[in-house]
């Protein structure tokens, strides 16, 4: 006998308090042999004495009362496996030591269908515990009744006190193996579809090392399609177990299946079997389980949206303390900033995607400030802005006369950013030669100066960026594959803006606010209108192209509000949205303009570089503007 009270919910959940002493009192003040620190508990709350191998509990006058398995008492025996709950800690009273043998063991599915002769299936208007009141005369006798009511009362009182869904699923099967004669027991929680598992917790009475809890998967499917109870006994008598080799193997003589149903929905199923020649499965703990499983189903769903609830929260906490300079609420954005979140406090090397004008910048300042480098420098480098020896001096630095015009030595800008962040944009455009040296610094995070010969040691994060598709670069001989590889250890798409519409009255109204503090003047907003002109527009230049716009619209414009007129002539020329008819004088120009684009083609024959030359543009103007003026279906008629 080894008498104890363990902790299952509230502050001391897991603690193991040995009942050792033929008095243990509980309560606030720090003399009790069990002090609980909570204000929802009384000085002296109650008593354990113990007389001979009886354990007697008694409240001693507390002001919120002791529950012994939901109910208060003033005084009583406890047996094992009883639940008291003092103040917000809920424990569990156990003698003997078969709670503590069983334990979680692993689980496998068997295709075999042990389905024999003698099965019971059980359907959910048979269940008496659900429906009682219809089927009176068929409960059972008069002590097993009064044996399964404690059973609901216990499990409904001690399950609806836990809110971690594995912990409530471990001290569900540790109630039901007190109240059946089961060896082994699985709870199976379905994900996003019946045929997958998003969650299988097993257990077993004496679990043996390395042998997995068999599942006979027909049986589970046929509880989870038909929303039955399925009992059956005598199953290695099966034909069907040759194809269940493993099912034999266990010895399997009876099991048990009952769904586990919500509001109409099925959540999973609770999987019990035994080998017991002598004890098996009966139609009564049928019943029991249904009701059982049908208070659990409950419990089990509540737990799951908590559980859902918490990491949603945390979540938002985590974009809430992730500090960065972009703009956006969008499910695009909201991934984005959950990914700069996990990846910021690491090392890896980051390649961030976009098209030109989305925020890559933006994205890589992000991923800086929220590191444990943020004290250190940002260094930011331009490769297509740099030619090939200008770039490797930035990169690298020189050596005093070095090369003509090298009269001192300077630090490369790597060298600047030791124990910071290398933000390479553009990278695609990095030649060949650079791209070779570059693969060396990563490899061995060391380099020399442009006629240096001393290595240098190297501490930096390298954040790069690029509009183009490396992959094709490889393909065509522009890029180097290891060095991609190198690269593209973790890769970060930032959406264009046509691809998250919802954030264009954020930015809209961000960089107007913006741009009229700068020009000192006074913009209120947005007319519904130009809002409308915005949201309809591809926005190719994404959100470099809206920021100009925006900052266009409010130096060009008289009003207090941003109105479609103040829009540039490419957001106006795209297809006016349903419910915003074009002014007078736009619907005008954009029909002369019309006119033009056809006949300077039809002057070309149909040559669109001519037909750019005869409107002195360039080809590039001229389909977007046959692109905006939605001309395409003109053209091929």
């Amino acid at each position: 006998m080894n008498p104890r009270l363990v902790g299952i919910a509230g502050p001391l959940k897991g603690v193991i308090f040995a009942l050792t002493e033929a008095e243990v009192s509980i309560g606030r003040e720090p003399f009790n042999q069990l002090c609980i620190s909570d204000s929802a508990v009384s000085r002296r709350h109650c008593l354990i004495t113990r007389e001979a191998e009886q354990f007697k509990l008694e409240d001693l006058e507390s002001r919120n009362c002791t529950f012994v398995n939901g109910v208060p008492i003033k005084e009583c025996r406890l047996a094992h496996g009883d639940s008291i709950k003092i103040g917000d800690h809920h424990f569990l009273f156990l003698l003997h030591e078969d709670a503590a043998t069983a334990a979680a063991c692993p689980v496998q599915f068997d295709e075999g269908g042990p389905v024999t002769r003698s099965t019971i299936l059980l359907r959910k208007e048979d269940a008496l515990y659900l429906r009682p009141g219809k089927m009176l005369a068929a409960l059972p006798p008069a002590e097993r009744l009064t044996r399964d009511l404690n059973t609901l009362l216990k499990v409904s009182a001690e399950i609806n006190l836990i809110r971690d869904p594995g912990a409530l699923q471990q001290r569900l099967l540790e109630l039901i193996f007190q109240a059946v004669p089961a060896e082994r027991g699985s709870i199976l929680l379905i994900g996003k579809s019946r045929e997958d598992f998003a969650s299988v917790q097993g257990w077993a009475r004496q679990p043996v090392p390395e042998q997995p809890m068999q599942v006979s998967r027909t049986v589970v499917e046929r509880v989870l399609q038909e929303e039955v109870a399925i009992l059956s006994n005598d199953v290695l008598e099966s034909d069907a177990y040759s194809a269940a080799p493993s099912l034999v193997a266990s010895q399997t003589r009876s099991l048990m299946a009952v769904p586990l149903l919500v509001f109409e929905k099925v959540l999973g199923a609770i999987y019990l079997d035994t080998s017991d020649p002598i004890t098996w499965f009966d139609e009564d703990h049928l019943q029991l389980m249904t009701a059982i499983a049908g208070m659990a189903a409950v419990a089990l769903e509540n737990a799951r949206q908590v559980e859902w609830l918490e990491n949603d929260n945390q979540r938002l906490r985590e974009e809430i303390h992730l500090e960065h300079n972009m703009v956006g609420e969008s499910p695009r954005m909201r991934e984005v900033y959950r990914f700069i979140a996990r990846l910021a406090p690491t090392e890896a090397t980051v390649l961030i995607r976009g098209e030109s004008g989305t925020g890559k910048e933006l994205v890589a300042r992000a991923i800086h400030h929220n590191s444990p480098r943020a004290r250190k420098p940002f260094v930011a480098i331009n490769c297509a802005a740099l030619t090939e020896t200008l770039l490797e001096s930035e990169l690298f630095g020189h050596e005093k006369g070095a090369f003509t015009g090298a009269i001192a030595q300077k630090k490369g800008k790597l060298e600047v950013a030791d124990g910071g962040t290398v933000f390479l944009d553009e990278v695609g455009e990095l030649q060949p030669q650079l791209q070779a040296r570059l693969l060396r610094v990563l490899q061995e995070r060391e380099f020399e100066r442009v006629g240096g010969t001393r290595p240098i040691k190297l501490d930096i994060r390298l954040l790069v960026a690029t509009n183009r598709d490396l992959e094709e670069a490889i393909k065509g001989g522009c890029f180097r594959e290891d060095l991609y590889y190198r690269l593209n250890v973790v890769s970060l798409i930032v959406p264009p803006l046509r691809e998250r519409r919802e954030d264009i009255p954020l930015l809209a109204g961000y960089f107007a606010a913006r741009y009229g503090q700068k020009c000192k003047r006074q913009v209120k907003g947005i007319s519904a209108a130009a809002r409308a002109r915005l949201l309809s527009y591809d926005w190719p230049g994404n959100v470099r192209e809206l920021e100009n716009a925006i900052e266009r619209a409010v130096v060009l414009g008289s009003e207090d509000l941003i109105l479609a007129e103040d829009l540039p002539e490419a957001v106006l020329e795209a297809e006016a949205p349903a419910g915003v008819p074009d002014t007078k004088f736009h619907e005008t120009v954009k029909e002369v303009k019309k006119d033009l684009v056809l006949k300077a083609i039809e002057q070309a024959s149909g040559n669109y570089a001519e037909a750019a030359k005869l409107l002195g543009m360039h080809p590039n103007n001229l389909h977007r503007l046959i692109r905006n003026l939605n001309l395409k279906t003109a053209l091929k008629s």
